[in-house]
């Protein structure tokens, strides 16, 4: 029996000219037992109404071309249901598919498609309403994912030098965590960032021991800091050492409450959005079919 898929093309996200993309597909299936076509999305959201239809219909796999936000789009139309998560990842940070051990070259990518076997993962919900799969937090991070959104440069590099430039003036906020195991800290917090999986993006691991397949977060909290602890902090979240900074405490729990002073900047899966001052944030266990390259198999 042949594997129905549907591969879903933002054409505006992420890096890069996704229109050859077709081409290589029918290249790379031309002898796979594989029924495909190929969507190109025409608006925001239309990504998620797509995944949606689709995985009513029953197709086996939806592939979500793009950066983290269209990854996020198609991902939460499919969790709960029997239809699989693929990604070519074409963003600036392609947080999940790096987790995933997705290849960031399109032609392999779509290689794994190949007599691929899905993986089941965790993801998160925010409030009940917000699903995330990557990461979630508050803090400065959330501050930097919104100027960054509002960036006429992708990249690593332009993250940076937001990152670099909003330090200077950055004042860190009092938040009161709660767990579901009852564990309790009120403390001020430089981030506070809650990992389904390791890392943000291009391979920026802010909680390095996470697992995608354990049902808990890890909840990574960062003390406010000075700018001469920049350098080292930074090296640290690239070298997947960021836990054993001094500054650092990390929580590990299905559920956590974060109350915070005010409504203000939060992120998630790299995208920035205003939320209330009390968040609820908790994983849902084995909830999304992926096609994966480094997770065990069901």
């Amino acid at each position: 029996m042949k594997t129905n898929i549907t591969f879903i093309i933002n054409p505006v996200s992420g890096t890069g000219n996704k229109q050859e993309l077709p081409a290589m597909i029918e290249r790379v299936l031309a002898s796979a037992a594989i029924n495909y076509e190929i969507i190109f999305t025409k608006y925001a959201g239309h990504a998620e109404e797509i995944a949606t239809e689709k995985a009513k219909s029953g197709v086996d796999i939806v592939v979500a071309v793009g950066g983290d936000g269209t990854v996020n789009e198609v991902g939460r139309a499919l969790v709960d249901t029997s239809t699989a998560l693929g990604i070519i990842p074409c963003g600036s940070g392609n947080g999940l598919a790096r987790h995933l051990g997705i290849s960031l070259i399109p032609k392999k990518a779509i290689e794994l498609l190949i007599d691929a076997v899905p993986s089941i993962i965790d993801y998160g919900k925010i409030n009940n309403e917000i699903l995330f799969f990557c990461s979630c937090g508050v803090g400065f991070d959330a501050l930097v994912s919104l100027k960054f959104s509002q960036a006429n440069r992708r990249g690593l590099m332009s993250y940076c030098n937001i990152a670099l430039r909003e330090n200077f003036n950055y004042k860190p906020e009092t938040y009161h965590l709660i767990t579901d195991e009852g564990a309790e800290l009120i403390d001020k917090a430089f981030v506070i960032a809650c990992g389904n999986a390791a890392q943000y993006g291009n391979d920026a691991f802010i909680a390095p021991h996470a697992s995608i397949q354990d049902g808990l977060l890890d909840v990574t909290l960062i003390e406010p800091i000075h700018f001469i602890d920049t350098p080292i902090l930074s090296y640290q979240l690239f070298t997947k050492k960021i836990d054993t900074n001094k500054k650092t405490r990390t929580l590990r729990s299905k559920k956590v409450q974060i109350i915070r002073e005010s409504e203000g900047a939060m992120h998630y899966d790299g995208e920035p959005i205003m939320a209330p001052k009390n968040l609820t944030i908790e994983v849902v266990q084995g909830g999304l079919k992926v096609i994966a390259n480094s997770l065990r198999k069901i």
